[in-house]
């Protein structure tokens, strides 16, 4: 829309100076200049369409024909071309279209604000929008080559509008899209369509498609390395947008040609062609889908050249290799293309055939990218001889080179061991490896690493060993107690919950839970301090990491556990587990529904600290006549002295003596014995079980059970006879509660515990057949063919 101020012409969509205007070459309806005046009887001038809907309008509503202006009747609808105001204003658009292109121009040429520079821009798309002829204008003006110098401005905004801007110049003009396409344009223009921002990327591809609708530049797009890659990528993305993705589906209608060439020269193509590919895909950004279309295409190429190639190609082919093997998918191409010889000759090879370190690095982050996608590598040959990456001396050869280089390489080759070990039909032959080259004790030391990556990738790596190698471990911790405490470090950070604590407390948690000697040290550090408030922390929310919080908590937690399985007979740990009040924090875990291992280790623990409580109740002297010692309940939740224990006959505490019943614990384990996870039903049940213990009063540890609603539930444990472990246990407690005669007269009418206890008997191993004997007799249910362990005593 153009107005009149001040008799001259404003643009609304910049302010570039232009020859001013009279009122005269606008439309009196419009108000916008004139492209076909045309006059009226009444001698007033109009642009013919507009008058024409005015005409049209008046006849509709059978209003009288007149002129607008003058408001006189007509009595002729004739209109008279006006061909030299036509003619005049025809001259003085060019004078103007010429006078601000030459500011435009100069605005391209200096150092001008970006303001400015997208103002011109913005001028030269409304001119090219015009006519053909406005576009010649701009090439003969030289403005081609100055929009195309900034596709390299450092501003996004300049970047997205040059693009957009040549997109309308090349519109429906060959020679404008030559000169747009000269120098090295068009593989700026291609490298867009990789790492671009979204409106850039989608300029990008409009451009491409233009350019590409003459036939001569369709070549020369074709020829680029890597364009049809990419445009291939992105015309199957899921991500990218619509338009991105149909334009770059058009162009590739538009290079079909050139397709099957760049196919050809990635497989055939001349040493030349290959390289100058290569190189190029190595300095690319691809996406996921184009990384797997380069692998199908050109993966065999690359690791030909790596296993033929001169020095320079090999750099180019790694460098390639290295994007494409980032995505599982196509990284698992590339091993069918059979990259993984090749890669092992490039890390083994000595002498003067050998890569330098630096490309070796890129060779052993191509190998962890490649472990990485979880193929089956015990299927894999590398070698006549059938070896695999996880032969014996493949793996030596990988812990020789770990101990013999520098940070970077250790690291990608650690990641490959990570790799290799997180598969549970792998990590066997990898610990064996380990095991045979006595290489545990250099492994430790990379805990001690300045350098995070590396020292992560080794954590995770033992993390991964421990459970088929503790005891070495343990050893060798025992060895050097510094690397015990720098793994405590790790934990004790308190940067939020990082990658690296979770594995570092999992190593620590798969250490020999009965080690007393890296206990001891853990206690002699402050370890369970620091361990047991994080703990706290992560239960009651105040610590956040994501993905990493459940396994942290679940190895802190074994951590802690560690203590209650050496307390016998040790003041000094005794008195740990009294500082930290552990009834009642593994009390407290016990209740974290959805974490299995946690429930675990806790109502481990908790069994463990039970069975301590005979030795520490304090027994009171004989009490004077009639004193019942069975009044005096244990149940309040205070860690202070409130009577007599019905079950241990002395004063207990939950924090002093770790006394279930103190603690109101064991409706919480009751709770357990229903569990999906037959393993948290086993450590509850055993928990339990040390309320009915041989030096007991077993009448009240039954009669606590029966207060808690728990009889039934194991009964039930009994009778689902889910694993051999827990019959096992089941028979042990179900026993133990029928020597109480008033429940043994109840359930000798339970057909099902019947049934459960006499298949016991017969199908149980020697002990459990031993106690389920005795359990049928409690009940009179013993079969005919009972009394062969009558020569046997009582347990």
């Amino acid at each position: 829309m153009a107005d009149v101020q001040d008799g001259h012409y404003d643009s609304s969509t910049d302010s570039l100076r232009v020859e001013p205007i009279y009122e005269s070459f606008l439309c009196p309806l419009t108000k916008q200049i004139m492209r076909d005046p045309v006059t009226l009887e009444s001698g007033a001038t109009f642009e013919r369409e507009a008058i024409l809907k005015w005409f049209q309008e008046s006849d509709s509503s059978g209003r009288s024909l007149i002129c607008p202006i003058t408001r006189k009747e007509l009595s002729s609808t004739e209109l008279n071309p006006s061909i030299a105001l036509r003619n005049t204003i025809d001259e003085w658009m060019h004078r103007n279209e010429a006078a601000k292109l030459d500011v435009a121009r100069k605005s391209l040429t200096s150092e001008n604000s970006e303001h400015d520079t997208l103002q011109a821009l913005e001028y030269v798309v409304e001119i090219c929008q015009r006519s053909r002829s406005s576009r010649h204008v701009v090439r003969k003006l030289g403005l081609i080559s100055l929009i195309s110098e900034l596709l390299k401005n450092s501003s996004t905004k300049v970047r997205q509008k040059s693009l957009e801007s040549l997109c309308f110049v090349a519109k429906d003009d060959n020679d404008n899209k030559d000169e747009i396409a000269a120098g090295d344009n068009i593989r700026t223009i291609v490298k867009f369509l990789s790492h671009g921002h979204v409106q850039e990327k989608e300029q990008a591809a409009s451009l491409l498609y233009e350019l590409s609708q003459y036939k001569p530049l369709s070549e020369k797009i074709g020829s680029v390395p890597g364009a049809i890659l990419i445009l291939v990528g992105l015309s199957s993305s899921k991500i990218e947008n619509l338009l991105t993705v149909d334009r770059a589906d058009k162009t590739l209608v538009n290079l079909e040609s050139c397709e099957k060439n760049v196919r050809q020269m990635a497989e055939n193509g001349s040493a030349d062609t290959q390289l100058s590919m290569a190189a190029y895909v190595g300095e690319l950004v691809l996406t996921n889908e184009v990384k797997v279309f380069v692998a199908q295409t050109a993966g065999s190429a690359l690791v030909n050249i790596m296993k033929s190639g001169n020095r320079e190609a090999r750099e180019a082919a790694l460098k390639a290799l290295n994007q494409i093997s980032s995505y599982d998918v196509s990284a698992k191409i590339l091993i069918e293309a059979g990259i993984l010889p090749p890669l092992i000759a490039d890390l083994f090879t000595v002498g003067s055939n050998q890569l330098p370190m630096r490309l070796k690095k890129v060779s052993a982050t191509i190998l962890a990218n490649v472990v990485a996608s979880g193929a089956n590598f015990q299927s894999i040959p590398l070698d006549h001889n059938r070896q695999t990456l996880v032969s014996e001396e493949i793996v030596h050869n990988l812990l020789h080179l770990i101990s013999n280089t520098g940070p970077a390489t250790e690291c990608k080759l650690l990641q490959v061991l990570v790799g290799l070990t997180s598969s549970s039909t792998t990590v066997q032959g990898i610990v064996d490896a380990i095991k045979s080259s006595g290489a545990t004790v250099s492994l430790i030391q990379f805990i001690e690493a300045p350098q995070r990556e590396v020292r992560m990738a080794s954590i995770k790596l033992l993390n991964n060993i421990s459970p088929c190698m503790g005891q070495e471990l343990a050893e060798a911790f025992r060895g050097n107690f510094s690397q015990l405490s720098s793994l405590i470090r790790v934990i004790a950070d308190n940067n939020g919950i990082s990658e690296e604590q979770a594995p570092a407390a999992g190593l620590v948690a798969d250490l020999p839970l009965q080690d007393s000697v890296l206990t001891r040290r853990l206690v002699e550090d402050g370890a369970f301090t620091t361990i047991i408030s994080k703990v706290i922390m992560i239960r009651q929310g105040e610590s956040r990491g994501g993905r990493f919080v459940n396994p942290f908590l679940e190895g802190l937690v074994r951590i802690v556990s560690r203590i209650t399985f050496i307390l016998e007979d040790d003041p000094d740990i005794i008195a740990v587990a009294r500082e930290y009040n552990l009834t009642a924090l593994f009390s407290d875990l016990l209740q974290m529904n959805g974490l299995d291992t946690v429930q675990i280790v806790s109502a481990t623990a908790l069994g463990n600290l039970s069975g301590q409580s005979k030795h520490l109740t304090k027994i009171l002297p004989p009490p004077n006549g009639g004193l019942c010692f069975s009044i005096f309940p244990c149940l309040s939740q205070k860690s202070v002295e409130t009577g007599v224990c019905r079950v241990h006959h002395g004063i207990c505490s939950s924090r002093e003596s770790f006394c279930l019943l103190e603690g109101k614990v064991v409706e919480k384990l009751v709770a357990c014995l229903d569990h999906n996870n037959e393993k948290v039903v086993e450590a509850s049940l055993t928990a339990l079980s040390t309320l009915l213990d041989d030096g007991l009063d077993i009448d009240q540890g039954v009669m606590v059970l029966c207060d808690a609603e728990g009889v039934k539930p194991i009964l039930d444990v009994l009778c689902e006879n889910r694993t051999e472990a827990l019959r096992q246990r089941a028979v042990w407690a179900v026993e133990r509660i029928l020597r109480t005669d008033e429940i043994a007269y109840e359930i000798s009418g339970n057909q099902n515990v019947s049934t459960a206890l006499v298949e016991a008997f017969r199908h149980g191993d020697f002990r459990t057949r031993q106690i389920a004997e005795r359990a049928l007799k409690h009940v009179d249910k013993l079969p005919n063919f009972s009394g062969i362990f009558s020569k046997i005593g009582a347990q």
